[in-house]
């Protein structure tokens, strides 16, 4: 499901979204520990950034057209937020 929002101009998408899953976990893990914690938040805070450009290729793919436009377009101002959030911890 995750490689069809990665980019075609992008390689492998299978890799980007193992390697992607795997910092997730691991910053999310790293928020639990008071000594990894900035850490982890600044990690997840440049993932968030890293996937703005598959929120934008989602909009703008004929792929993505069954998903309600309004929801395409609320995930790019929910990164943000998230982000900000994330900025929390740092």
């Amino acid at each position: 499901m995750y490689e069809a929002v990665i980019p075609s101009y992008l390689p492998n998408p299978r890799a980007l979204v193992l390697i992607s899953g795997f910092f997730e976990v691991a910053f999310g893990i790293g928020l639990l520990f008071e000594e990894t914690r900035e850490l982890s938040a600044w990690g997840i805070i440049l993932m968030l950034l890293a996937f703005l450009p598959a929120h934008i290729y989602m909009l703008q793919s004929e792929k993505f057209r069954k998903i309600p436009a309004w929801v395409l377009w609320l995930r790019i101002p929910l990164q943000f937020v998230l982000i900000y959030w994330a900025y929390q911890f740092t």
